[in-house]
C-alpha cells in the first residue's frame, strides 16, 4: 500500500483533488486523520513540517481546494457554500467517521464553516492566523496588488502582498523576517507566472469573508495567533476563541501572520499535542496577550532583502 494517495474529486463541475499521506508511526494510528486547510494561495504541498510532526501520529491530509493549487477555477458568485461542499466530498471520499481539522488563515474560515455545519464529523479543530476582522487600510492594499497583477507586474505583486502579510517593522522582533520575507515572495512570484486564477483568489479572499459567528459547538477547539499578525491583531483573535469557547488561546511569540513558517516546528508540535490529547501548557509558544492591543500594522518592504 502506498504511503501516498492523491485523489481527484469534482464539485459542481470544478476539479479539485486531495493529497492523503499515511501515518508512519508502529501499530495504529493514534487518532483521527488531520485535514489541513491552508490560506488562499496555498497548495497541497507545502505542509513538510506538519506532516513530519503529525506523521508518526495520524494520516495527514493536505487539499488544492477549487481556486487554490492546481485546482480549478471557482465560478462566478460566493463561493464559501462550494468550498464548504468540497471539503465534505474530501470527507466522504475518505470514508472516515471524524477528522482532526486544521485551519489556517483563510483555510481557519473554511474550518471553523465545517465544524459549524458538521460538528458530528469533527474531532477536534485547530485554527490559526484567524482572519476574523480586515481592515480597510488591508483591504486597499490586497486590490491595490491585485490591480498590479492585473497589469502583468507579477515581481510587484509579489512584493506588495509580501510586505502586507508579514510585519516588517522593526520596531517588533519577528524572528527570520528576512528569510521569511523572501520565501513568501518567490512562492507568490511563481504562483502569479503559474496560476490563471490568483488574481481572483486575492480578491475572494479580502473581500469574501467568512461567517466567524457561532457559540460552541463541542468540538474542542484550540486558536492560535503570531505575536505580531498584520491581518488581524492577536488580541482580536483571543476575543473570537473566547466567544466560540475555544478551550485554548495561545501566541507565538516573535511571530505574524506567517507563524506557521517562522516557527514552523513549534506549531506542528503545537497542533500534535492537541490532536493527541496532550496538553499544549509545554509548547514553546505560550504569551499572555492585551485584551485589546494595537495592530502590528503594515510593513514597508525597503529593506529586506
Amino acid at each position: 500500500m502506498s504511503d501516498e494517495v492523491i485523489r481527484s474529486l469534482t464539485v459542481s463541475g470544478v476539479p479539485y483533488s486531495y493529497r492523503l499521506l499515511r501515518h508512519r508511526g508502529p501499530g495504529p494510528a493514534r487518532t483521527e486523520p488531520v485535514l489541513v486547510i491552508g490560506g488562499a494561495l496555498q497548495g497541497m504541498g507545502g505542509w513538510q513540517q506538519l506532516e513530519a510532526a503529525l506523521g508518526p501520529f495520524a494520516d495527514v491530509v493536505t487539499t488544492d481546494l477549487p481556486g487554490m493549487g492546481g485546482a480549478g477555477p471557482l465560478p462566478p458568485g460566493p463561493s464559501h457554500g462550494l468550498l464548504g461542499r468540497a471539503l465534505e466530498g474530501i470527507l466522504d471520499d475518505l470514508g472516515c467517521a471524524r477528522v482532526n481539522v486544521f485551519g489556517f488563515s483563510y483555510g481557519a474560515g473554511l474550518a471553523h464553516g465545517l465544524v459549524r455545519r458538521s460538528p458530528h464529523r469533527v474531532a477536534r479543530a485547530v485554527l490559526g492566523g484567524v482572519p476574523v476582522e480586515i481592515s480597510d487600510g488591508l483591504l486597499r492594499a490586497g486590490l491595490d496588488a491585485e490591480r498590479l497583477l492585473a497589469r502583468g507586474e507579477a515581481e510587484a505583486f509579489a512584493e506588495h502582498i509580501a510586505a502586507m502579510l508579514l510585519c516588517l517593522d522593526e520596531r517588533r522582533h519577528v524572528t527570520r523576517r528576512a528569510l521569511a520575507y523572501r520565501y513568501v515572495r518567490r512562492a507568490l512570484l511563481h504562483t502569479a507566472r503559474h496560476s490563471p486564477h490568483l488574481g481572483d483568489s486575492v480578491r475572494r479572499a479580502l473581500t469574501e469573508r467568512a461567517d466567524f459567528s457561532g457559540g460552541p459547538t463541542g468540538v474542542p477547539t484550540l486558536v492560535f495567533s503570531g505575536e505580531h499578525d498584520t491581518v488581524t491583531s492577536a488580541g482580536r483573535q483571543r476575543l473570537f476563541a473566547e466567544r466560540i469557547g475555544a478551550r485554548h488561546f495561545l501566541t507565538v511569540p516573535d511571530t505574524d501572520h506567517w507563524v506557521v513558517l517562522e516557527r514552523a516546528r513549534e506549531t506542528a508540535d503545537l497542533a500534535a499535542r492537541f490532536f493527541t490529547d496532550r496538553s499544549p501548557a509545554g509548547a514553546p509558544c505560550l504569551r499572555p496577550v492585551a485584551r485589546d492591543p494595537e495592530p502590528a500594522g503594515l510593513g514597508a518592504a525597503a529593506g529586506v532583502r
